[in-house]
């Protein structure tokens, strides 16, 4: 009997040890369309180099940037049936969920510290975050993309008139180009691996991102003029297919989002030094001029009032974010 008992013991072991031995590494990967020196291609970087060193053996996650992956529209397509696992978007997401349209609010957002508050806060987070996994997808931390600015070929921006008729690159957002027809500009939604090219070739005339974005995909090499109007803050998220989380154990779970939120503070920490830093970078060889920010304050009231009206609870989460400034 005690020899019988040994041999389930050892077979026991023998079993543990096997399925050890042979466990498999998993590998996520995440996209985003940032090029090299990108803001997003600095926090993605680290994230990885973080949970990667966490989870040594467990999970490797892999970066793909550049739009490697594909533009942001057919990463959050793909990310629901795992390729890839992990993305991380900006704007697109007021594509998924109406009320991410909140963030692109001109000047909604005022500084950093503010947006901080909101990532953190638990009302927002339920409001924009806590429907996403019935859609196949789940908001792991809030990061940074940026305070945005306009560049053009055509003339420097001072009020909202000056973009009448200019034809402007803007992302995936449906916010955001009603914002840029109330200011008269002729906005055209373009994946941001296309850019370049089309404000070289006269397709576009100019586009709008943060300086990162804007110094890492060479825009100031195709365009004359930079107009500091810092109309939208937009945030970065990470985002992980819901399928693909659920097979991830729940200390790996853990350990990722933990690190995630983390992320956070180094993202906007990042975006300000990136903000200070690339400025020489930029102005020259474009030619820099402020702008007439109560103008286009006051050209933006119609696009608020739309968004409270079509999107459900929208003016509510509107006066939520404003009262955490």
């Amino acid at each position: 009997m005690k020899r019988f008992i040994m041999a389930i013991f050892l077979l026991a072991l023998l079993a543990h040890s096997s399925q050890s031995l042979f466990a498999q590494t998993i590998t996520l990967r995440l996209g985003h369309v940032g090029f090299p020196g990108s803001l997003f291609a600095i926090t993605t970087d680290e994230y990885a180099k973080r949970a990667n060193a966490a989870l040594a053996g467990k999970v490797d996650i892999k970066v793909f940037h550049s739009s490697q992956l594909g533009s942001d529209e057919q990463m959050m397509r793909g990310i629901k049936v795992g390729a890839p696992e992990m993305v991380a978007p900006s704007t697109v997401m007021s594509t998924v969920d109406a009320k991410f349209g909140v963030f692109e609010m001109p000047y909604l957002i005022v500084s950093r510290a503010h947006m901080k508050k909101v990532a953190e806060n638990k009302q927002v987070q339920d409001q924009l975050f806590g429907g996403l996994p019935s859609k196949g997808i789940r908001v792991l931390a809030v990061w940074e993309n940026g305070f945005r600015h306009i560049t053009n070929n055509v003339k420097p921006i001072v009020k909202p008139e000056d973009l009448k008729g200019i034809k402007l690159r803007v992302p995936g957002g449906v916010w955001r180009v009603k914002m840029f027809k109330d200011y008269g500009a002729n906005p055209s939604p373009m994946p941001l691996a296309e850019v370049y090219s089309a404000l070289q070739s006269g397709v576009m005339d100019g586009q709008e991102n943060p300086f990162p974005q804007i110094a890492s995909a060479k825009f100031q090499e195709v365009q004359k003029f930079l107009s500091l109007s810092g109309h939208v803050y937009t945030p970065a998220y990470l985002v992980v297919g819901e399928e693909a989380w659920a097979k991830l154990p729940k200390d790996v779970q853990g350990t990722l989002s933990k690190i995630a939120s983390d992320i956070g503070d180094f993202a906007r920490s990042e975006g300000e030094r990136l903000d200070k830093e690339l400025m020489s970078k930029l102005v020259p060889p474009m030619k820099v001029n402020e702008v007439d920010k109560e103008a286009f304050i006051k050209g933006s009231v119609a696009v608020y009032q739309e968004f409270g009206k079509e999107v459900a609870g929208g003016t509510d989460l509107i006066k939520l974010v404003q009262s955490l400034r």
